[in-house]
């Protein structure tokens, strides 16, 4: 139970919003010996990191993709029992009324040979069985001519290799011109990199600044897309209950914060010496009316169930053909046995942009899995429909990586509206704005907050 202010002892640091950017900034701050207290106006940890638990299911709100080369995920010594399901290597693009097989096996950081292969595989790629993913006669995949796809090939292994600082020195441009004028040919744009990326970064018009873009690229090629297992909220959850006892505080809505305290509504203002924001960015702006507010991606993601999957493999499946407003499909059971009941297989598909029509979103939505699975989904159940107007701060360029989280000395700001907009740029943000509270309170920063320069 919190005090209030003339009985509350003062804590170093009091951070506001326990999202995962909230949560590796606390535990940065824990690790270098400060005290702090995380509150949260939320009945559970999280932020959009959150997963419904139904009859068995559990169910992700906004099902973010990680990669396992995200950098951050190692550099929280808390994470390091986190499990992490990968999806396959092998991607599926629906292009041409067809299943191609897109082999992506990661490249290794001293070699592109994995890119090299991925994107060769998939210019020969056979058509897929439209019921469980068995080859069938070879068919051209979605690539173009073999000129194109050595271009393609040359073009991605030499993004893999490129070392992520360099990546940002590029020129910046909206992704979908910078894919063509960086020598990518048009067909493959349209046949693979437009539904990868349109899935990796939320935005279908591939309007985001080509250098964030770039940085979904190469981790996509050097490591593997996963999931977490159990669902998103293991995640943050795993780093709430790593933090010393009694840190983390749900339930506690706050009014007002300054560079010594914060208000709250029900136990008054609790003193500390700095306060860290954490929230996400409208949340944040509201406290601070200076902030900036960026504009937003909208996600909507459906859960189905059935008897049987519609494909055994653990595989992401793309939209190329773009046939209906679903822009990527899985079987999640396939991916993490731990998202449904034995026996039931869940398929979580997701919706980019606007809120189609509810009343026909579950029929369209349908219509479209139907296609793309090959199947009959007219005796599928939906167990839930998630949406989130403000799911992914957009990107446009010119996009600063680097959001200043030091507001003044005393206040701070983290989040992934800070950096990218990812798992991977809120986990970084979090550091940085440690290793700004840590420096401005002359705490040495511990080796999981230094060097920040090692890391994009």
């Amino acid at each position: 139970m919190l005090e209030s202010a003339h009985q509350a002892e003062t804590v170093d640091v009091i951070v506001v919003g326990a999202g995962v950017a909230g949560l590796a900034a606390a535990h940065h701050l824990t690790s270098a010996g400060l005290s702090v207290t995380v509150l949260e106006a939320a009945p559970a940890v999280g932020g959009r990191m959150a997963t419904e638990k139904v009859d068995g299911f559990r169910l992700d709100r906004s099902a973010p993709l990680l990669s396992t080369s995200y950098p951050e995920l190692t550099r929280i010594p808390a994470l390091g029992s986190l499990v992490l399901h990968p999806f396959s290597p092998a991607l599926l693009l629906h292009a041409g009324g067809h299943l191609h097989r897109a082999d992506t096996t990661p490249a290794t950081p001293r070699s592109s040979r994995g890119a090299l292969t991925a994107v060769r595989a998939l210019a020969s790629a056979p058509r897929m069985s439209r019921a469980q993913g068995a080859p069938r006669t070879p068919r051209p995949g979605p690539l173009g001519t073999p000129a194109d796809q050595s271009r393609l090939a040359a073009a991605f292994a030499r993004l893999a290799a490129t070392p992520p600082e360099q990546l940002l020195t590029r020129t910046e441009l909206p992704t979908a011109q910078a894919l063509v004028s960086r020598g990518f040919p048009a067909r493959a744009v349209d046949g693979f990199l437009r539904p990868l990326l349109t899935a990796l970064l939320a935005d279908p018009a591939l309007l985001t600044s080509s250098r964030c873009a770039d940085l979904a690229l190469h981790s996509f090629a050097t490591g593997r897309l996963c999931l977490p297992e159990g669902g998103a909220d293991t995640l943050p959850e795993l780093l709430a209950t790593t933090l010393p006892p009694g840190s983390v505080r749900t339930g506690v809505r706050v009014t007002s914060i300054s560079t010594t305290s914060v208000t709250t509504a029900d136990h008054g203002e609790l003193p500390c010496r700095s306060v860290l924001l954490a929230t996400g960015a409208r949340a944040a702006a509201e406290f601070l009316p200076g902030l900036r507010v960026p504009a937003f991606h909208p996600v909507t993601v459906l859960h189905h169930t059935t008897d049987e999957p519609p494909l055994t493999e653990p595989a992401l499946l793309l939209d190329a053909d773009r046939g209906g407003p679903v822009s990527h499909t899985a079987v999640i059971s396939q991916v993490d046995p731990s998202r449904a009941p034995a026996g039931r297989a869940l398929v979580s598909s997701t919706v980019l942009g606007p809120l189609p029509d509810p009343a026909h979103l579950d029929a369209t939505v349908r219509s479209q899995l139907a296609r793309l699975y090959g199947t009959s989904t007219t005796r599928w159940e939906l167990l839930a429909v998630h949406h989130d107007a403000e799911a992914v701060p957009a990107m446009p360029p010119p996009h600063d990586l680097r959001r200043p989280v030091r507001l003044l000395a005393g206040l701070y700001v983290c989040g992934d509206h800070r950096d990218t907009s990812t798992v991977q740029g809120a986990l970084r943000s979090a550091r940085r704005a440690a290793h700004a509270v840590l420096t401005d309170l002359d705490t040495r920063p511990d080796s999981g907050v230094e060097p920040l320069e090692t890391a994009a």
